[in-house]
């Protein structure tokens, strides 16, 4: 609806996880670079965390597309599966055929294309997202995943991205074992004050923004306030400001506006004088 006024050649704030909007801030780098790490020395099991809406599901995909030809990857993105539903998945996602439906046939199919992916020199990765839903018998099968090695190295690196609880799951005592093999760990914490401003202009950048759009100093500050830096609501509030935009044919965004969108939002009464505050200007 706005695209055309603001001159915008797509959505610059979707909350869909598409990595070619990803922003890497200081502390997306370092979880990316933390995976890639634990992926290429083959160090078997890495943990990633963060909460709700901190871009997981993003830097997932942006990982899958920055790892070389010779690494072959499975992305789950559905925790909720059963055990044989997981390996089903898995055997899919890595580009095989699933010869037979029986929990120990997947099993050997998959040790299989393990071996052979060894012996061809090439590593392989599973990289299960909302990892803090799979059930500690699902997580003790993914441990048995990991038995499948040479005598010097891993043939399958596993990196588990979830929330905060998946944390806490890993330390029951029940889990001791898959929780000493995790050789890699990293907490994703949310863009700092300074990174707003500079992930705003990102997206817009990409979605192909002709710079008409102007973003005030004090805007910036309130999406900070209500979003604290997390991504999904970030984009959430930056989408409800650009549709502000073209309802009231404006292209300067103010605190005023930014709050009357954190209101529409939350689905709190607007007040009158809110709307009157809102200059009218003609589209360009």
């Amino acid at each position: 609806m706005y695209l055309d006024f603001l001159g915008l050649r797509e959505k610059p704030f979707s909350i869909t996880s598409d990595p070619s909007f990803l922003y890497l801030s200081k502390r997306h780098r370092e979880a990316l670079s933390h995976m890639v790490y634990g992926i290429r020395e083959r160090k078997g099991f890495i943990e990633i965390t963060g909460e709700i809406g901190t871009g997981k599901t993003t830097l997932c995909r942006a990982l899958v597309r920055q790892l070389d030809p010779t690494t072959k990857t499975a992305l789950i993105l559905h925790s909720n599966l059963s055990e044989l539903q997981l390996l089903h998945g898995v055997v899919q996602d890595f580009g095989l055929d699933p010869m037979r439906n029986t929990r120990v046939d997947l099993f050997q199919q998959l040790n299989r294309f393990l071996l052979d992916e060894a012996t061809e020199g090439h590593n392989v990765v599973l990289v299960i997202d909302e990892a803090q839903n799979l059930s500690l018998r699902l997580l003790e099968q993914i441990r048995m995943l990991s038995n499948l090695e040479t005598d010097k190295e891993k043939l399958i690196q596993i990196v588990l991205v979830g929330q905060p609880q998946l944390r806490d799951k890993l330390n029951q005592p029940s889990l001791r074992q898959l929780q000493q093999r995790i050789a890699v760990r990293y907490h994703i914490l949310p863009l700092d004050a300074d990174d707003i401003r500079t992930y705003i202009e990102h997206r817009l950048r990409l979605a192909g923004s002709d710079g008409s759009v102007r973003w005030l100093d004090d805007a910036v500050d309130e999406i900070f306030q209500f979003s604290h830096g997390v991504p999904r609501l970030i984009n959430l509030l930056c989408d409800r400001a650009l549709l502000a935009c073209y309802v009231f044919r404006v292209k300067s965004i103010d605190r005023e506006l930014i709050r009357r969108s954190c209101q529409e939002m939350l689905g709190q009464p607007l007040a009158n004088s809110t709307a009157a505050t809102i200059p009218m200007e003609q589209p360009a």
